[in-house]
C-alpha cells in the first residue's frame, strides 16, 4: 500500500486497543487499497481532503479515492518484549514495516481502570516502551555485527559499515535510541538495509479523559511534551474514549458531535496530520471522469517518481506531466479553463512535486 504506516505501540491499560479499535470502527472498504490486506491488527484509516471533493464536482467523478493510512497494533509490548516476553517477537517484526512509531501514552487518572505500574506516571511508561525497543536494536546490532565481521575481510565497503554499526551499538548499549545518534548522511546511506526500530519517528498520543475536553492539557500531557521535545518528536493529546463514541456515529453526524464537545477535527485526522507533517509527506491529486484521487508522496519526489506512485508502466513511458496548482483548479472551474488562462504547467522528469498539484501524465 503506498499510503504512510505507523505502528501503535504502548503499555497495557493506556487506551491504546481504545483508539485501536476507534480506527478500524471507521475501517476503508479496502477492495480500493489493492495491496492491502485486511489482518485483524491492521486498520486503514482515509486521509480526509475536503479538496478532492471539489476537485470530483468540478470533473463529475464517478468515485473518490482518499490517501489511505494504515496503522497496525503491535500486540503485547511489556516489560521484556525484547527477550521474547508476551508476543515480542511477532511485535517486533511487525512495527519494522512500518513508516513512524505512534506511541499511546496514558495522562488520565482513572479509578476504574488500574494502570500497570499502579500510578500514573507517563515519562516512566515512555522510558519502558523505549527501552525494549533500544534493547530489541542491540539484540539485531549484535547479529548483524557477527555477520558483517566475516564479510569485511579484504572488502573496503564493508569496513566502512562495520564501524559505522559499532558506533550504533555503543549508542543503544547508552540506553539511547538511534534517532538521537548524529549520523552522516553517508552512514545513513549504509545502514539502510537494516530497518531499526529506534530510527523511527515517534509521535506520542497523549490520552487523556474526557474531564480534559477540550483543552486537551494536563500536568501529564505537559510532562509528556517536555519529554518528546528534548527528543525532537511531537505530541498530539487525544481522548481514546471520544474516539471511540465518533466512530460509531454515522458520517454525517460525526462533525456535529466533534463541535459540541468544542473541538475542530477528530483526533484521528489531527494523529494522521501530525505523522504527515512528521514525515514530510504531502498529497498529489489526480481527477477525472472516473476517480479524483490523492496520492501519498515524500516531499523533494520528482514528477517522474510520482508518476511511479500510479503505475510503474507510466514511469517508464514518461513524457511529461500537465500540471495545475488545486486553486487554479477551482478559481477556473477546471482544467480546461485554467488551460485558458495560462495556469497549466507542462513539467519534466526533473519538476519537484508540491503538495496540491493536480496531475496529468502524460506517457508512451
Amino acid at each position: 500500500m503506498s499510503g504512510l504506516s505507523c505502528g501503535i505501540v504502548g503499555l497495557p491499560n493506556v487506551g491504546k486497543s481504545t483508539l485501536f479499535n476507534a480506527l478500524t470502527a471507521n475501517q476503508v472498504d479496502s477492495s480500493n487499497y489493492p495491496f492491502c490486506t485486511i489482518d485483524p491488527n491492521i486498520g486503514v484509516v482515509e486521509v480526509k481532503d475536503p479538496r478532492l471533493q471539489v476537485l470530483s464536482d468540478l470533473s463529475y467523478s464517478k468515485k473518490i479515492v482518499y490517501a489511505p493510512t494504515q496503522f497496525l497494533d503491535i500486540a503485547g509490548l511489556v516489560e521484556g518484549a525484547s527477550k521474547g516476553e508476551g508476543l515480542g517477537n511477532k511485535f517486533l517484526a511487525n512495527i519494522r514495516e512500518t513508516d513512524a512509531i505512534v506511541h499511546v501514552v496514558r495522562c488520565y487518572e482513572s479509578t476504574d481502570i488500574t494502570h500497570v505500574t499502579g500510578k500514573i506516571e507517563p515519562v516512566k511508561d515512555i522510558e519502558v516502551v523505549n527501552l525494549e525497543l533500544v534493547l530489541a536494536d542491540l539484540q539485531s546490532v549484535e547479529k548483524i555485527l557477527a555477520k558483517v565481521e566475516k564479510q569485511t575481510k579484504g572488502n573496503k565497503e564493508m569496513t566502512q559499515v562495520l564501524e559505522c554499526l559499532k558506533r550504533v551499538r555503543d549508542h543503544l548499549d547508552k540506553n539511547k535510541p538511534l534517532r538521537t545518534l548524529d549520523l552522516s548522511d553517508n552512514e545513513k546511506e549504509l545502514l539502510k538495509p537494516y530497518p531499526l526500530l529506534t530510527s523511527k519517528k515517534v509521535l506520542y498520543a497523549a490520552n487523556v479523559s474526557e474531564e480534559d475536553l477540550p483543552s486537551m492539557e494536563n500536568e501529564h500531557v505537559q510532562q509528556v511534551r517536555e519529554y518528546a521535545e528534548a527528543e525532537g518528536n511531537a505530541v498530539i493529546p487525544i481522548c481514546a474514549k471520544l474516539e471511540e463514541e465518533i466512530a460509531q456515529l454515522p458520517e454525517e453526524e460525526q462533525q456535529e458531535f466533534l463541535e459540541s464537545v468544542g473541538l475542530e477535527e477528530s483526533g484521528l485526522q489531527r494523529l494522521i496530520h501530525a505523522s504527515f507533517d512528521m514525515l514530510d509527506l504531502i498529497t498529489f491529486l489526480t481527477t477525472g471522469e472516473m476517480e479524483t484521487r490523492a496520492w501519498t508522496i515524500t516531499g523533494g519526489t520528482t514528477a517522474v517518481e510520482a508518476a511511479g506512485k500510479i503505475h510503474t508502466d507510466i514511469q517508464k513511458g514518461f513524457v511529461r506531466a500537465e500540471v495545475v496548482a488545486y486553486e487554479d483548479m477551482v478559481e477556473y472551474n477546471g482544467r480546461v479553463g485554467a488551460r485558458e488562462h495560462g495556469k497549466v504547467r507542462s513539467e519534466g522528469k526533473e519538476y519537484v512535486v508540491h503538495d496540491g498539484d493536480v496531475i496529468l501524465f502524460m506517457h508512451h
